[in-house]
């Protein structure tokens, strides 16, 4: 006699995906390090007054401009209108892509000098910016000297809007 062996159905087989949520905060850390790396393409370039034009060089309000507007975000096109933009951040709150806003070289009592924050590290954070001293061009400083240090009037975060 033949007896049929009992066959179990088959299970079925389940496969998880694993669920990436894309995130407003991870969109948003993308952007700035995307605006940091399109600012370092111009390191180098020449320190031009009155500019927003890489063909000529840039100051410094121009050069935060110029990468800024190719985000689409729109910022004073003067150091001075960075005066009363923005939540003033606390240096644990600082983060790449933010705007260090400081007084000018001179004049200690009107604001004169802006750069964006390339490597965030609370007061020792360092900045890409148009630089109209010895370097005379957009470079990399740190925060964190007394150069600026002294200088150092705010930060704001212009890219979350918060």
């Amino acid at each position: 006699m033949f007896l049929a062996c009992a066959k179990e159905k088959p299970k079925p087989i389940v496969v998880q995906t694993p669920v990436v949520e894309n995130t407003e905060n991870q969109d948003e850390e993308i952007k700035r390090a995307e605006i940091i790396a399109f600012a370092k393409k111009y390191m180098g370039t020449s320190y031009c007054y009155a500019s927003s034009d890489p063909k000529k060089g840039f100051d410094c309000s121009g050069f935060v401009n110029f990468v800024f507007d190719n985000f689409g975000i729109d910022l004073p096109r003067s150091s001075s209108g960075f005066a009363n933009i923005g939540r003033t951040l606390k240096p644990e709150e600082f983060q790449i892509g933010d705007v260090l806003v400081f007084y000018g070289y001179r004049d200690t009592k009107s604001i004169g000098h802006v750069g964006i924050i390339c490597e965030a590290n609370g007061m020792k954070s360092k900045f890409i910016h148009a630089s109209s001293g010895k370097e005379m061009a957009v470079t990399i400083s740190e925060l964190g000297s007394e150069m600026y240090t002294r200088r150092y009037y705010k930060c704001v975060d212009v890219i979350s809007g918060k």
